[in-house]
This record gives C-alpha cells, structure tokens and sequence, in this order.
C-alpha cells in the first residue's frame, strides 16, 4: 500500500508541476520541474523502488537502494532549477533591413 501511496505522490506532482508548465517560458519551465523533482518526485519514486526491489530480492537491506537513488534524482532536480535561475532571455536581434 505504502508503495502505490509514493507512486500516486509522484504522479500527482508530475501533473500538476504539467499544468504549472503549460504555456510558459522555458525558464519557468526548468525552476517549476526542478523543484517538482525535488519535493515530490526524488523522495518518493525513491522510496518506492527501494521498496518494490526490497520486496523482489526478498531482503529489508535491499531497500536502502533508495539511499543511492534519492540523491541522484534530487541532484537532476537541483541542476534543473539552477539552470532555470540563471538561464538568460534570449533576446531576438532586431532586424537590421538591410535588404
């Protein structure tokens, strides 16, 4: 049960960091996904492969996987929303017109 608990955390926040998304800059984009990632898809996708490998492998040590996977996924998250931060606008070049 704790497993399909974390697995809806981690949709529930896909979704809704999708509709926080829809229609904005790039920028915005990468800070809202960074911090989506961070708060609701790192800890718990993490905890629940640990615990999914943990109840295939039938060991408890199994599950500290989860100890290796959470920084990973957390640390995709943090670059995504330093890259947003510090991503600069793209400014277009106005058209010289020198045809």
């Amino acid at each position: 049960m704790a497993i399909i608990i974390a697995l809806l955390i981690v949709v529930l926040g896909s979704i809704i960091a999708y509709m926080l998304t829809e229609g904005k800059s790039k920028k915005r984009k990468f800070i809202i996904w960074g911090i989506a990632l961070m708060i609701a898809v790192a800890p718990f996708l993490s905890f629940a492969i640990g615990l999914t490998y943990a109840s295939i492998v039938k060991s408890g040590w199994a599950a500290l996987i989860m100890w290796y996977i959470f920084p990973v996924i957390f640390m995709i998250g943090l670059i995504m929303l330093l890259t947003g931060i510090f991503k600069k606008k793209r400014v277009s070049a106005p058209d010289k017109g020198g045809g």
